[in-house]
This record gives C-alpha cells, sequence and structure tokens, in this order.
C-alpha cells in the first residue's frame, strides 16, 4: 500500500500527542478518527487541534494555512470513543500513556477488530517494540512510530523496525513521513529507558551537562554558550532542558 492509498488513519489516544498526529494528517489530506476512552480528553483534544498554540487557527493567523485549508482539516477529523468507528482503518497509531500493559492490551483489542491488513505503529518513546508486537498476530505490520512534541512544529520522526517487520510496511511509515512534511529516520528496535536514538543522546548529554555543572567546571551560561558558539547549536544543553519542561522534545 502507498500512502496515496491510506482511506482512513485511526489515532488512539487523545491529548497532545494524539492531537498533533491527527491535525498533521488532516493538514495533509487524510481522514483521520481520533479515539479516546473519555470524551472529556476528546473535547479538549478538538479544542486544542483548532485553536490551540500549534492549532490550525494559529497556522492559518501565521499564513501557513488557507481558510479553506483550516476548514478541510477540521472536515477530517473525526472524534470518538468507540473502536467500531476504528475497523476500516488502514493505519492505527497509538499514543496514548506510558504504560506497557496498557499499550499491549490496548493493541491485543485493536487486533482483533480492525482490518486485518491494517498497519500497526506505536508512538511510545522507549519501549521495545518487538514486546509491544507480542500483543498481536500481525508482527510484520507493526512498528514504532515515535513522534517529537509539539508535532505541528517538530520535524523528526523515528521508525523502529523489527526482525518481524516487512520492508514494505517500513517504507509505507518513511514515505509517509515524508509526504507529512518531516524527516524520518530508521532505527533498529532496541529496549533502553531513555528510547531510541534522539532522546537516549539527548539524555546523555544532559546528564554530562549537570555533571560539568555540578564538578564547578563551568557556570550554566558557560555551558550554555560553550555547546551553542563551539558547536553551532540553536541552544545550550540547559536551555533545552527548560524548553523540554515546556512541552518541547
Amino acid at each position: 500500500m502507498n500512502p496515496e492509498d491510506l482511506k482512513l488513519a485511526g489515532v488512539i489516544g487523545g491529548g497532545v500527542m494524539g492531537g498533533g498526529i491527527a491535525q498533521v494528517l488532516a493538514t495533509h489530506g487524510f481522514n483521520v478518527v481520533v479515539k479516546d476512552i473519555n470524551e472529556d480528553v476528546l473535547a479538549h483534544t478538538r479544542e486544542t487541534v483548532i485553536n490551540g498554540r500549534y492549532g490550525l487557527k494559529r497556522g492559518l493567523e501565521r499564513g501557513k494555512l488557507s481558510k479553506e485549508q483550516m476548514d478541510a482539516a477540521i472536515g477530517l477529523m473525526r472524534f470518538s470513543t468507540r473502536d467500531e468507528d476504528l475497523v476500516e482503518a488502514d493505519l492505527i497509531i497509538e499514543a496514548i500513556p506510558e504504560d506497557l500493559e496498557l499499550k499491549k492490551k490496548t493493541f491485543s483489542e485493536l487486533d482483533k477488530k480492525v482490518n486485518p491488513e491494517a498497519l500497526f505503529a506505536s508512538n511510545t518513546s522507549g519501549f521495545s517494540i518487538v514486546s509491544l508486537a507480542g500483543a498481536v498476530e500481525r508482527k510484520d505490520r507493526f512498528m514504532g512510530m515515535h513522534w517529537f512534541s509539539p508535532v505541528p512544529v517538530m520535524k523528526l520522526i523515528e521508525i523502529i523496525w523489527t526482525p518481524d517487520a516487512t520492508e514494505e510496511s517500513i517504507l509505507f511509515l518513511e514515505e509517509l513521513g515524508r509526504k507529512l512534511g518531516k524527516i524520518t529516520i530508521r532505527v533498529k528496535d532496541a529496549e533502553d529507558k531513555y528510547g531510541f536514538v534522539a532522546n537516549r543522546i539527548y539524555y546523555a548529554m544532559v546528564a554530562e551537562s549537570q555533571r560539568v555543572l555540578e564538578e564547578g567546571i563551568a557556570s550554566m551560561e558557560d555551558i550554555n554558550n560553550a555547546m551553542k558558539y563551539g558547536y553551532n547549536w540553536p541552544a545550550g544543553p540547559f536551555e533545552l532542558m527548560l524548553a523540554t519542561k515546556k512541552g518541547w522534545q
């Protein structure tokens, strides 16, 4: 299947990540159903997608979207508490909280209900994809698809593959990412508490920056300046940590 053939995408989990993923898909012309068990979460997700800091109206104000494009994107999104609305989906992207057993339970239940040819992808930031795929039969069509927050702004998607995943499935997610205006990197599945590639390297940088500060080698400001002006980083490590606490990743 090519991304052009994607008739319906399901996003499991409202909230910041799920809403952002749905927003990006809809903005690029894809039909999306956002599914959550909580009506209040869905209402908040819809409000954020339309009126939030990185929402569609903000895109209109900044000239990134026309009024017609914004209205079309809103029309392509549905918000539901029913698994039945996902039955015909060609792609399921899971973006629920980082609880391994909850994710496995969710995928196991969906595996029995959703189109058997659909691809499954988890937005997990660190759980082994092999362990998640153990909950489903479609292991050849199960991968990680780790987005970064805020989703409408950040360019990177990590595509995490397992030995069971077919090349066709991997290529589908890579091509879809490109059509969504993202940069994708292909990552071999590995379990590490800090994540896959970007987060794992980021946390190593954070730890070393903290050590340099605690040892009195340099001040926080000088550590930031060392990396900004010595390595052309757009922000220093402590500036990045502050941004992360505000919802950036």
